[in-house]
């Protein structure tokens, strides 16, 4: 059975019950956010250590989430923020430009990763879903992979829903012409 995220919040805000109410939490929505930042920054390991950074950031402020927004588009908003700050601050380490270089690196990192255990089919797509610039990449993921409507990613990456759609569509292309035009 699912828990409500308006029961998690309300038994988040009562003291004796905070613990279960994150652990309902993380049950709900940690493989979701897992995968989320999987997908943008590719290796198992970071991603572990993301999560982990992106709940203990939701443990220090759900009591002041205002519920304004959905829980999931907060902690989506979260794991982005997250995992784009990670990713420039690698870039800027390594001293990586934002060209393909940036994704040749997580390609490479991706097919050496012991825990991939996609086949062929999936690893074109994800090497060229590595050839997009972030944003798109970001909407990408979150349309087909996540399957969020365009007003959840624009509440998310505050970006209109035509500018969503725009990057969606060009993303699709792009995507479509790398798998036709690689072996």
């Amino acid at each position: 059975m699912q828990v409500e995220d308006s029961e998690i919040l309300d038994k988040f805000a009562i003291e004796s019950t905070r613990n279960e109410a994150f652990n309902l939490l993380l049950k709900k929505y940690q493989q979701k956010i897992y995968w989320h930042i999987r997908r943008l920054v590719i290796d198992h390991d970071d991603t572990d250590d993301l999560v982990q950074e992106v709940f203990i950031k939701v443990w220090k402020s759900l009591s002041n989430f205002r519920k304004d927004s959905q829980l999931y588009t907060w902690l989506y908003r979260i794991a982005t923020n997250e995992s784009i700050t990670f990713l420039n601050r690698k870039k800027q380490k390594n001293n990586i430009s934002l060209d393909e270089t940036a994704g040749y690196e997580l390609a490479q990192a991706l097919v050496d990763s012991p825990y991939f255990d996609g086949d062929k089919a999936q690893l074109k797509l994800q090497k060229a879903l590595l050839t997009l610039p972030e944003k798109q990449r970001l909407v990408f993921n979150m349309k087909y992979y996540d399957d969020l409507k365009y007003e959840e990613i624009s509440e998310i990456l505050g970006t209109t829903v035509g500018g969503l759609k725009a990057s969606f569509h060009i993303a699709v292309k792009k995507i479509e012409d790398y798998l036709l035009n690689t072996d």
